[in-house]
């Protein structure tokens, strides 16, 4: 139908001039001859359209929906998915970009768009821009936290290395894990560093060597190269595997002003495999220089310890109890007699403080004694209650009894008198 229908507006336009009946086009008519006329204009197969990104959304069948704006116009735009998995950061509504694609019409809707086949951020590339948005995630998230950060063994005994096999970066940590410290043992776990596969198995063997405990740390990482070669040590994935690792791990990606995710996550980062291979091991030579000399201390503390002890015999052998045997049991029996002594001295001190208190005490109840009234020529009377105070106490014809000095009276009482 579209070929016929050309065929007729070119007919038309032939015979301009002469009477001819304006011809009637169907709505799909129209919309595939505007359709042609694009898809027939190279410029338009293949443009690229700077714009803000503005109504962005993303359907479950994975398709990209989005619109392209500036201050005068706005273009709507589509990614299917095909395309949008391509991507290597997020589009935000706002974000400045670039599109790349056809301009065509949508028959159904009668709407011209862009189809789009590729995205990347204005002014920056996508790479730079994916890698500030999932560090700024995960920052988030806490996996940079040095609260999650864990020691590394001292003395490993087994060192789980995740790289590949083929790279200058594995043959570097053999020769200086051999050097340093060749007791050490080295899984070599072999996994690609580059391309879309490397993330899953870099991921999978971090997990593995957590799973098996295949060593006491782990080291992954690779040589250098450009920013989309280590790109897959900047997978969210191999991240979240480092993060989650019991096993402590060793980032060691590229060169020195290389940064990566991994290194964020990672409880220890090293500028390069080589630096992490140092780091991962103590030196043997500095260990044996440091065992010589703690062997060195533990002799010279010995020998002070003899030393001392030659010098304490000595003391006590120029005491006076080493020369005498029984100086010490006459020195003993010297102060037991000085105590024996002392002890007398005290416990007369004490007996004579307490007799002359007793006597004081006896004088004192002797003088308030009513024996001593009596004898100076007073008289007591008391009948069967006790002592008379008054006359009223002794009715005229009872019985009382007068203590006198010495002896005592039994009288009948016959008057009293006030």
């Amino acid at each position: 139908m579209p070929a016929l229908f050309f065929a007729q507006i070119r007919k038309n336009r032939k015979e301009e001039g002469a009477f001819v009946e304006q011809p009637v086009y169907q709505v799909s008519q129209v919309n595939e001859y505007v359709k042609a006329l694009l898809d027939g204009e190279p410029i338009l197969q293949d443009i690229l359209v700077r714009g803000e990104l503005s109504n962005y959304k993303i359907y479950p069948s994975g398709h990209h929906y989005f619109t392209l704006k500036d201050k005068d116009s706005a273009l709507r735009c589509v990614m299917f998915r095909s395309q949008a998995q391509r991507l290597r950061f997020r589009p935000e509504n706002g974000m400045k970009a670039i599109a790349q694609g056809r301009i065509s019409v949508f028959p159904r809707d009668g709407a011209y768009q862009l189809y789009c086949g590729g995205l990347s951020p204005d002014g920056v590339g996508d790479l730079a821009v994916a890698f500030e948005q999932l560090k700024a995630k995960l920052l988030e998230e806490g996996l940079f936290d040095a609260a999650h950060k864990k020691p590394l063994p001292r003395y490993p005994r087994r060192i789980a290395i995740v790289t590949s096999s083929a790279g200058a970066a594995i043959h570097d940590m053999l020769r200086i894990l051999r050097r340093r410290f060749p007791a050490a043992e080295v899984a070599l776990l072999p996994v690609r560093v580059q391309g879309a596969e490397a993330p899953a198995e870099i991921a999978g063997a971090i997990r593995y060597a957590n799973r098996w405990n295949v060593g006491d740390l782990i080291i992954t990482g690779r040589g250098g190269g450009s920013m989309e070669d280590l790109w897959a040590f900047n997978d969210e994935r191999v991240a979240r595997a480092i993060y989650e690792s019991e096993l402590p791990v060793i980032s060691a990606v590229g060169h020195e002003p290389d940064v990566t995710i991994s290194d964020f996550v990672a409880d220890v980062r090293a500028s390069t495999p080589s630096n992490a291979a140092e780091i991962a091991v103590p030196d043997q030579l500095e260990l044996l220089r440091w065992l010589r000399g703690a062997g060195e201390r533990m002799a010279q503390a010995e020998e002070m310890k003899l030393e001392l002890c030659r010098r304490r015999l000595q003391t006590l052998s120029e005491k006076r109890v080493m020369k005498d045997q029984l100086a010490f049991v006459q020195d003993r029996r010297m102060l037991l007699t000085h105590l024996q002594q002392r002890l007398g001295d005290l416990s007369e001190k004490s007996v004579g403080a307490k007799r002359q208190k007793f006597s004081a005490l006896a004088a004192s109840l002797d003088a308030m004694s009513p024996l001593k009234v009596l004898g100076r020529g007073y008289a007591v009377a008391r009948n069967g209650q006790g002592i008379l105070k008054s006359y009223r106490d002794a009715l005229p014809g009872s019985r009382i009894e007068v203590a006198l000095g010495e002896g005592s009276l039994e009288c009948t009482v016959e008057k009293g008198r006030p």
